[in-house]
């Protein structure tokens, strides 16, 4: 389950709405899930349209194990996040962790019996919920963007994962985020990490094990603002929103969450007079204060496992879900309190909300799929008044990464590894069907003349250039 989050740069009448990200954020720079603006969009990009396995492929890198975490891309350096099956029997729990690698604290959950453990039961579709039984390593990678080779790579854990996962998600889901000065990558159960973009460890934080929604696995991503690293960890324990110290890992402050299992990135804006952090839930969607953790205004009425991360336009907070109940909402973000069912909420729609898939907020375009099918509409981002409603992407079937934008093109990529390439507008125009070969959930990063694509296997550069260019 790939699962992802993030931030918007747009003003509305009386009510200001930039993202952290895009105050801080180099714009030429991938440097989160989801892009500088949090959006999806490359605002400075311009990748080819079209591609094939002889056509504008730059460089391809055989990444080791698994992983469904999108890269990112500071510079001339990419970062992305694996984890690999050693084979090896489960080591006994009082063993020595890997290399740097700090030792696994006991979590709340192991602590207390009156948290939920996984069992031996089986949950459909072949996943087990009593997890696995090897040692995997849990990766960060450095390449080089402009040749593909691996810079530094750094085991940040070795260890045997607590639980299982839905036969679709990795151990390696959560995309790790950068300011330029030091990377951060999260491996939920297995850890917190930054390093600095030498792979130095700087620190590492140890926050428990998550218990996840019929193991279903984790997938959450950090949201840096500032100095200031917001950590989601809902679950089936007592769910948390972290906010910690980015140079040293501390605590600064940390909030209870009244929420499941959710796969859900914080959005952080400023709007209304105070910087907000906002995190869809299946009981709430709810804003908190960046500097105190304090609920500004929440809203009930999504549905369960939210995983689409929120957006931002003009004032509004755009939080969607498409599992069993779908629900888009479209709140004021100058709201206090709770805002169930008032004028505050602008917009909804109860019907085609996108699942694994984020997204793609394009100026005032905002595009999204129906579950994690090829079904995509676009819609008014201020009104709901759809633009394109439910329209099949021909040659998507299925569609886990999220879709992003540059250079007035739109770009799907289904879980076969197809990338359509539409042009953005109020009809579903198809300027090119492409495919890297291998199958692909993870989102592509966009950066300059340049898209990259992590595949089952490989990570791509699609270029413009020529090879070795």
């Amino acid at each position: 389950m790939t699962l992802r989050i993030v931030v918007a740069l747009f003003l509305c009448v009386g009510v200001a709405a930039a993202p952290a990200a895009a105050v801080e954020n180099n714009e030429h720079n991938w440097r989160q899930w989801r892009g500088p603006l949090a959006t999806g969009v490359a605002p400075h990009g311009d990748p080819p349209v079209a591609w094939s396995a002889e056509t504008n492929v730059q460089w391809k890198t055989p990444i080791p194990g698994r992983g469904s975490a999108s890269p990112i891309v500071w510079e001339d350096r990419i970062f992305v996040l694996t984890a690999v099956d050693t084979g090896r029997a489960e080591q006994p729990a009082d063993a020595a962790p890997a290399g740097n690698a700090p030792a696994k604290a006991a979590s709340a959950a192991e602590e207390s019996p009156s948290q939920p453990r996984p069992g031996g039961r089986r949950f459909g579709f072949g996943r087990r919920a009593d997890g696995p039984r090897n040692v995997h390593q849990f990766i960060v990678l450095c390449l080089d963007r402009r040749t593909g080779q691996v810079v530094w790579q750094r085991i940040a854990r070795e260890a045997t994962p607590h639980e299982g996962m839905h036969q679709t998600n990795s151990y390696a889901s959560g995309s790790p985020t950068t300011d330029g000065k030091r990377l951060y990558a999260t491996f939920g159960s297995q850890g917190l990490y930054c390093y600095d973009l030498d792979g130095n460890l700087q620190w590492a934080r140890d926050l428990g094990d998550l218990q996840t929604r019929n193991s279903f696995g984790e997938g959450a991503s950090p949201t840096l603002h500032l100095r200031t690293l917001l950590m989601p960890w809902d679950h089936e324990g007592q769910s948390m929103l972290y906010a910690l110290d980015a140079d040293t890992g501390q605590t600064k402050w940390q909030v209870e969450r009244d929420e499941p299992t959710t796969w859900n990135t914080p959005l952080v804006v400023e709007a209304a007079g105070r910087t907000q952090v906002i995190i869809n839930g299946t009981n709430r969607t709810r804003s908190y204060d960046f500097e105190t953790g304090e609920v500004i205004w929440e809203c009930g009425g999504q549905g369960s496992n939210p995983i689409a991360s929120p957006v931002a336009h003009q004032g509004l907070a755009i939080c969607m879900t498409g599992h069993r109940q779908p629900a888009i909402h479209a709140v004021r973000l100058d709201s206090r309190g709770d805002v169930t069912g008032t004028e505050q909420v602008a917009w909804r729609k109860d019907e085609s909300g996108p699942y694994v898939p984020s997204p793609l907020l394009y100026g005032s375009r905002l595009y999204y799929t129906k579950g994690n099918t090829g079904v995509m509409s676009c819609v008014d981002p201020q009104t709901g008044q759809a633009m394109i409603d439910q329209q099949r992407l021909p040659g998507i079937e299925n569609i886990y990464a999220s879709p992003v934008g540059a250079a007035g093109r739109v770009y799907f990529t289904g879980r076969d590894g197809t990338t359509l390439v539409l042009r953005d507008g109020d009809e579903l125009q198809v300027l090119s069907t492409n495919t890297v070969g291998e199958p692909v959930d993870a989102s592509p990063a966009i950066v300059g003349d340049e898209i990259f694509i992590r595949g089952e296997n490989h990570l791509f550069c699609i270029s413009k250039k020529q090879p070795g260019g």
